[in-house]
């Protein structure tokens, strides 16, 4: 499914170019990202109408709103900057 965003003359789109075992591979803005159930465990029992029904929420973000899940898209280029981190208190933190 693509969805695309236009505003003036610019299109931003994004696709879901394929759905497997290990995670969702999508293109946004012509760029192709693979995003591993390990970094979003919470897309891996996701029904395939949810992770279709994907959108770009600003040219910034895109969005699953059957899930309430929301990335940007600096995510997905640097996820090292993202890392992926619980707080359960101020001084504990688990990776």
């Amino acid at each position: 499914m693509q969805t695309t965003l236009k505003n003036n003359t610019n299109s931003i789109s994004v696709d879901v170019l394929m759905i497997n075992d290990r995670g969702i591979m999508i293109s946004v803005q012509g760029q192709d990202y693979f995003l591993s159930y390990n970094r979003v465990p919470w897309m891996r029992d996701a029904t395939i109408n949810e992770v279709l029904d994907v959108r770009m929420s600003g040219k910034n973000a895109i969005e699953w709103p059957k899930l309430d899940v929301d990335l940007e898209v600096d995510s997905l280029k640097h996820p090292e900057r993202y890392p992926l981190l619980i707080k359960r208190n101020e001084l504990d933190y688990v990776a």
